[in-house]
């Protein structure tokens, strides 16, 4: 049975699991100055209709984040395609938007919870309390095809990833500015949104939620992007070839799982 709310089965896992261990080790290396990034998450002052357009008046007063960057920083190439997010909140919801620039749109994975960053993908990362312990991770592909997970601790310090666990009551739509899985044409790209509820982001937030305004939590954004290739007229990826890892806030090193290299995200009323 899949859970929409921690069972019994997982609340003892996570107490099982709850030793404190260290999440970085002396072989990372240092952040550039000036990062994490850090973003003020403004107040919605209108209705957002999620359909993955961005097009809702409330989204005008939301600023873009920094233009996406390796995982690695400026040891590696700049991305090839443009990536950004914006968010929003109000009092059910944290809402999130991104726009992916991409020649080719394609995705193959429609089941929820397959593993769907083997597409092109977004994705998600939230840590309420930011003690790099008990945070969430959240998928999506072109097709809105939705992987959720719950980490009890870092890969790191030996996990586990719960894949069981569900974000109860998450809205989430894609457009795509071109034409899906059709490689006779060149796209401009996707976006999407996403309306998380805070009442199922208080599970394991250990902080309020919807938060105070003035509150900071720790969140990162990420996208993985596969070169593909066209073979009897359909997408498929290159062989032997990694997927390019961008992000907001860059790690310096190849791992979304250190929650304590993630951006800033701080909650306020107004416009600043």
């Amino acid at each position: 049975m899949r859970m929409t709310i921690f069972t019994a089965t997982a609340a003892a896992l996570i107490a099982g699991c709850a030793t404190t261990q260290p999440t970085t080790t002396p072989s990372l290396p240092p952040l550039p100055a000036g990062l994490p990034h850090r973003y003020v998450c403004r107040h919605a002052d209108g209705p957002i209709v999620i359909d993955g357009r961005l097009d809702d008046p409330a989204w005008s007063r939301a600023p873009w984040t920094e233009p996406f960057a390796d995982i690695e920083g400026d040891r590696r190439p700049p991305p090839r395609f443009q990536t950004r997010a914006k968010l929003l909140w109000d009092d059910q919801y944290l809402y999130i938007a991104a726009e992916l620039e991409e020649p080719h749109v394609w995705a193959t994975l429609t089941e929820h919870d397959q593993i769907v960053f083997h597409d092109n993908d977004f994705e998600v990362f939230i840590d309420p309390d930011g003690d790099a312990r008990e945070y969430y991770e959240v998928e999506i592909n072109a097709l809105n095809t939705i992987f959720d997970l719950f980490l009890v601790r870092t890969y790191r310090a030996g996990g586990p990833a719960l894949h069981g666990w569900d974000l109860h009551g998450l809205k989430s739509a894609v457009h795509v500015a071109g034409t899906l899985n059709d490689p006779s044409d060149l796209d401009r790209g996707w976006s999407l949104e996403m309306a998380m509820p805070w009442k199922s982001l208080a599970e394991a937030a250990h902080r309020p939620a919807p938060p105070h305004p003035g509150d900071t939590w720790r969140m990162n954004f990420s996208r993985v992007e596969w070169q593909p290739r066209i073979v009897a007229g359909r997408y498929e990826k290159v062989p032997n070839t990694r997927e390019d890892n961008w992000v907001w806030s860059p790690q310096g090193v190849i791992d979304m799982h250190l929650p304590d290299r993630w951006g800033y995200v701080e909650f306020s009323e107004g416009d600043q």
